[in-house]
């Protein structure tokens, strides 16, 4: 599972995938701080970070006594914030490079079309 950053991101990162895909539902408890730390073989402060990270941000709510949950319009959420990493990692490089090198954006189309025709 170690790729090279924190752990608790790794796991944050995972559970969102679970609510991006639908395998982990609105309203649905999320696995617990001691199941995901034995899942993923880490300390159980490790894991809890990671559920903090995703309650911070709104994908996941807590339950006094019951647990962890998906919050309400949490796909959403991630699917917003996906395209918006996804227009910055991608999109702006490559309307940066296009400019610099005289393309218009109705040429970048049309080359994203003829790419995608093939």
């Amino acid at each position: 599972m170690d790729d090279g950053r924190p752990l608790f991101i790794q796991i944050a990162e995972h559970i969102e995938a679970s609510v991006l895909d639908g395998s982990l539902a609105e309203d649905e408890q999320a696995p617990s701080t001691n199941e995901l730390a034995a899942f993923y073989r880490v300390n159980p402060a490790t894991a809890g970070k990671g559920l903090s990270l995703l309650v911070d941000r709104g994908i996941l709510t807590r339950r006094r006594g019951l647990g962890t949950f998906v919050a309400p319009g949490a796909q959403q959420i991630v699917r917003s914030e996906r395209v918006e990493q996804f227009a910055q990692r991608y999109v702006d490089p490559l309307l940066s490079e296009a400019r610099a090198i005289g393309l218009d954006t109705e040429a970048v189309l049309a080359m994203i079309r003829n790419r995608d025709d093939s």
